[in-house]
């Protein structure tokens, strides 16, 4: 995505500021005061997912919401070899570290949701909420842009071309609503911004060429911040039994089921989502 041509017409811009910071160049979206909220989407969506949740947010807390490497905003030269899991948390661990963030709580959905327990540990975070985690090697990551293609096309020479080209908000509504959600028409218009943009799908597709959660499986058992995994019911791209499965391995974890919903559950229902972390974080 180009800064200038499109963040001027992006949710929530005027929160939006740059942080240079090797290899990277962060987007990164900061509102409120209080105790920090760290916010991170998963693979193939960008900040503009929790537009509904920040401003409720940052009623109470300092809510910093970023763009994955790569991907929305956020530039990642070296052909995305830090896209992998450990090399993100390292990075975003850094870049928390430079900006003075010490998060009491992270947010995150989907592959964001294994970020934010990888960061946990060396942040030194008390609680983490996992909305629709996907913390099953590659099942969770490749729903976004959809299994059978995105196994392929993750290895394939130039696909984010072919992803690129001749986007539209009709193919952004069938994507979306294939992973059992249904969104409004300034959602599906981000979304078909976001797969129309080349740099984006690559920055995508290379993050779940180099997706791996071996490690962050074995170490769950000694995850010690408070975690609540919310899995909608209707989620399509990571069924509920991955969270289910995931709770079971980490001490105290609580898990809420989200009838009705699907795999982007806080862009369909925010207000059921805002609720459910507020009584958490509380």
């Amino acid at each position: 995505m180009h800064w200038e041509r499109d963040l001027p017409t992006w949710s929530l811009a005027e929160q939006s500021r740059r942080v240079a910071l090797a290899p990277h160049r962060w987007h990164v979206q900061e509102a409120g005061a209080g105790p920090t909220v760290l916010l991170l989407p998963g693979a193939g969506a960008s900040v503009h997912s929790w537009r509904a949740l920040i401003p409720r947010l940052a009623e109470r807390f300092h809510v910093v919401a970023l763009d994955l490497p790569g991907q929305g905003f956020t530039q990642s030269p070296g052909y995305g070899r830090r896209s992998g899991l450990e090399a993100m948390a390292e990075d975003i661990a850094t870049l928390a570290r430079h900006e003075g963030w010490a998060p009491k709580a992270i947010i995150g959905h989907s592959a964001g949701a294994a970020i934010a327990l990888r960061l946990a540990g060396p942040l030194g975070v008390g609680h983490v909420v996992g909305l629709n985690p996907a913390l099953r090697n590659f099942e969770g990551v490749a729903g976004w842009l959809f299994p059978a293609l995105a196994k392929v096309f993750a290895a394939t020479p130039f696909t984010a071309d072919l992803f690129a080209f001749g986007s539209s908000e009709a193919r952004a509504r069938r994507l979306i609503e294939g992973t059992g959600s249904k969104i409004d028409a300034d959602g599906l218009g981000y979304y078909a911004r976001l797969i129309g943009d080349r740099t984006h799908v690559d920055g995508a597709l290379q993050m779940m060429a180099r997706w791996s959660l071996d490690g962050l499986l074995e170490d769950l058992p000694s995850v010690t911040a408070k975690v609540l995994f919310l899995a909608a019911e209707n989620d399509a791209a990571v069924p509920p039994y991955v969270a289910t499965d995931a709770a079971a391995l980490i001490p105290g974890a609580q898990l809420l089921p989200l009838p009705g919903l699907g795999h982007l559950a806080h862009e369909e229902d925010p207000e059921r989502i805002l609720n459910t972390i507020f009584e958490f974080l509380t």
